[in-house]
């Protein structure tokens, strides 16, 4: 998990130095955090919005949302944990902790979807009769 924050600190870094390099651009942090996220924001924006768009027209829309939405929330907590137990030395700071909590999320939805969709064929099948 360590080297991944590096590495993804390295990156960013790196992107800094081709804009100052190439484009003479001489930003403060707060500069290049305006731009940067700024940019990537709205992408991921138009991005989020068409792929909502789509799934707008699925059934049962409200959960597939509900899902990605809970899923991204996870994601962030899960990362803030391992962050967390980096700066405070209490647990390991590994990836692999992060994956498989999201995979416990991942199990325990699929159960739940497993039983909602069984209530529902039954409930469905009852009132047909």
């Amino acid at each position: 998990m360590r080297e991944i924050v590096i590495m993804l600190a390295e990156i960013v870094n790196t992107i800094h130095d081709i804009l100052v390099d190439m484009f003479g651009l001489h930003m403060t942090d707060k500069d290049l955090h305006f731009w940067v996220i700024g940019i990537i924001g709205i992408v991921t924006f138009f991005f989020v919005y068409a792929g909502f768009k789509i799934v707008e027209k699925m059934k049962w829309s409200i959960a597939i949302l509900s899902f990605i939405y809970t899923f991204t929330v996870m994601v962030v907590l899960v990362f803030a944990i391992e962050l967390q137990q980096a700066i405070t030395n209490r647990g390991n700071m590994e990836f692999a902790d992060a994956v498989m909590g999201l995979w416990g999320f991942i199990v325990f939805f699929v159960v739940y979807a497993i039983v909602a969709l069984f209530v529902y064929f039954i409930v469905r099948k009852v009132k047909k009769e």
